[in-house]
């Protein structure tokens, strides 16, 4: 929901695992900038659809893309730039998955994301699931000590659920764009499994 945070690659790499995981999804780039359909382009297609739905009323028109698919990866654009796109999808995901890097500025800007957080769940039939995913941190592993140890008991004295996997800062991942993705033994195939084990504990 932030600038810079991730958010495409952390949309397009989730995709592929899921689909490494037999559950293949549906890849909708709400982003009015285009980057994961331009690097699904770039690419040569990847193996699951990828549309591009940046418009106000995309929680209305999804499910004619679906084609019984079980799962669902929204790329969502900007909340500062594209208010009403964002909340469409937030409308639509059960699931709001927010990157977020282990900075104290970044963790400042996550008070205004809460409470629009908070006034899209008025919106819904049911409360979506939210939770934060610690991304380009310091190590590939959560730790109780040093910075990003720090980063997430700070999310979690502020109400966040914040996820057990994170994503270590690795070129790998944005060096990847406009090419083929590698997502075996990687960070995101862990938050695959977890994000399917949650969805499972719902």
């Amino acid at each position: 929901m932030k600038p810079g945070v991730g958010k495409t690659t952390s949309a397009v790499w989730l995709a592929h695992a899921l689909c490494a995981l037999d559950v293949p999804p549906l890849l909708v780039d709400s982003d009015p900038a285009g980057s994961a359909l331009r690097w699904s382009e770039l690419a040569g297609g990847f193996p699951f659809p990828v549309v591009a739905l940046p418009v106000g009323d995309v929680h209305r028109r999804i499910d004619d893309f679906l084609g019984g698919r079980q799962a669902v990866v929204l790329d969502a654009p900007q909340l500062e730039d594209h208010a009403r796109i964002a909340r469409g999808v937030m409308r639509h995901a059960d699931e709001w998955i927010v990157p977020v890097t282990p900075a104290p500025i970044e963790l400042d800007r996550m008070a205004p994301i809460q409470a629009e957080m908070g006034e899209v769940q008025s919106l819904r039939a049911e409360p979506a699931r939210t939770a934060v995913l610690l991304n380009r941190t310091n190590r590939r592993e959560s730790t109780r000590t040093g910075p990003d140890a720090d980063a997430r008991e700070v999310l979690a004295e502020r109400g966040f659920d914040v996820l057990d996997t994170q994503i270590a800062r690795l070129d790998l991942y944005s060096q990847s764009f406009g090419g083929p993705v590698q997502v075996e033994d990687t960070a995101y195939m862990d938050l695959a499994r977890e994000l399917l084990k949650r969805r499972e504990g719902a």
